[in-house]
């Protein structure tokens, strides 16, 4: 029984955990100008980065967000990453 908890934390818990914490400090990085996608799945751009809020916009439309709604960064200032 003990082997197959291990066995659970090892090839699932640990790699989410690690996707969290690598998130979580990237968003503690975000600049004006980086694309993200939000948790509700809108593709948008940072216009201006306060403490605990971002403004983004996309299409038309202009919002301000929580950090924490962020879901993904898909580029850095007009540098495209590897996710």
């Amino acid at each position: 029984m003990g082997v197959m908890m291990a066995l659970l934390y090892v090839v699932l818990l640990r790699p989410q955990t690690k996707r969290q914490k690598e998130l979580a400090e990237r968003i503690k990085t975000i600049r004006k100008g980086d694309k993200i996608i939000t948790t509700g799945g809108v593709i948008a751009e940072v216009i201006t980065v306060k403490d605990k809020s971002l403004s983004i916009r996309s299409a038309d439309a202009k919002f301000e967000i929580t950090r924490s709604a962020v879901a993904e960064i898909t580029e850095r200032s007009g540098e495209a990453t590897a996710s």
